[in-house]
């Protein structure tokens, strides 16, 4: 005789911050454990021996589901020491507890343990953990980067309320703005006008050399990244853009050779509305990750910028006639898809950036 099929205990994580609850499914149904854990290492181990027991008293195979959060990656890292199978549940995808009109931690993991059960769970995709430590980094970057824009902001407003109009360009040195504080010598100010400013510029100055140590960083962690230097061969794409794109399109094969699938991860698809035979196409659907689609925006954005280079090429002349008809902001989406599907099959393909294509013939 064979050995007989382990039953599957199909296990619902509830997961928060410090505390998670669980909810195992039988396979006929019967719920067999319903508990709260905390997320300590007594916690996990405490949580771990019961599903061993499970394992080894009853026979089970033990199959855990768990939505994306911030500490999904740890958890399903800690799971798969222990030999489990974990699913981390797409979010976007699944909107059957975010809709629950029963909503509570422990039938949140029910939930998630019936549709693991029934194989109808959609998986999220997890990044390496190299690139989830790019992203981290470029995502300090961006806030390092938008605090310099509010204070330089705060500083145009507080200028001009003296007469005096400032541009992005006095802000590039020390020096320029240092003479900005001069500036105000001619005008009618208040001490804590000048003291208020200086401290603004010396927040500057800071944030500046912080920002150029994250990526000189972020240039040491793509170093060998095949990726990032094939993309920095297409006009218009520098070091952060294309360390942006690359730590968010690794692993290209999930998407089987398609296309349509990577454009709408990165979210540049128009979202599509059906009524009868009628069929709608609306504004983008903006799903995925922000980083990657803004990159993207910003290297459509780089190559009109670089005219000398490209006015000449196909998608750009198409992009002036399309913003003739139909304004500059779908122009550039319809720019930007364009771009993104030259980056799918660069990257596919292991090619570097042909100009000689771009050429009108």
């Amino acid at each position: 005789m064979g050995r007989k099929k382990k039953q599957r205990l199909c296990v619902g994580v509830d997961l928060h911050k410090t505390q998670f609850t669980v909810s195992a499914l039988t396979e006929d149904g019967e719920v067999v454990l319903q508990e709260e854990y905390r997320t300590t290492p007594d916690g996990y181990s405490e949580f771990i021996e019961e599903l061993h027991r499970y394992e080894e008293e009853d026979g089970c195979s033990i199959e855990l589901a768990v939505e994306t959060t911030g500490n999904a990656r740890f958890f399903k890292n800690q799971m798969e020491k222990e030999f489990f199978d974990v699913t981390v549940v797409n979010t976007n995808k699944f909107k059957v507890i975010t809709y629950s009109t029963k909503k509570t931690d422990a039938n949140d993991a029910l939930t998630l343990a019936m549709y693991l059960q029934k194989e109808m769970l959609p998986e999220a995709h997890l990044c390496s953990q190299t690139s989830e430590e790019i992203r981290r980094m470029l995502k300090t970057r961006r806030i390092l980067v938008q605090s310099s824009v509010k204070i330089k902001n705060q500083i145009h407003g507080m200028l001009l309320g003296y007469g005096i109009e400032t541009n992005a360009a006095q802000f590039q040195s020390k020096r320029k703005r240092q003479d900005l504080i001069n500036d105000l010598a001619d005008h009618d100010y208040s001490e804590f006008t000048a003291s208020s400013l200086e401290v603004m510029l010396n927040i500057l100055d800071v944030l500046a050399e912080q920002i150029k140590d994250v990526e000189e960083q972020i240039e040491q962690m793509v170093e060998d990244n095949e990726d990032v230097e094939l993309l920095k061969t297409i006009p218009g794409v520098g070091k952060i853009g294309a360390a942006t794109i690359a730590s968010y399109t690794e692993d290209l094969e999930r998407f089987d050779g398609d296309f349509k699938r990577f454009a709408a991860y990165i979210g540049i698809v128009p979202s599509v509305h059906n009524s009868n035979e009628t069929v709608h196409l609306g504004h983008i659907t903006k799903h995925g990750p922000q980083e990657l689609r803004t990159a993207f925006v910003q290297v459509a954005l780089g190559m009109i910028r670089a005219s000398k280079q490209t006015s000449d090429w196909r998608l750009i002349e198409e992009y002036r006639r399309k913003k003739t008809e139909k304004g500059s902001g779908r122009a550039i989406i319809a720019l930007t898809r364009k771009i993104a599907r030259i980056v799918f099959v660069m990257l596919e393909n292991r090619e570097t950036f042909n100009p000689d294509l771009m050429l009108s013939k």
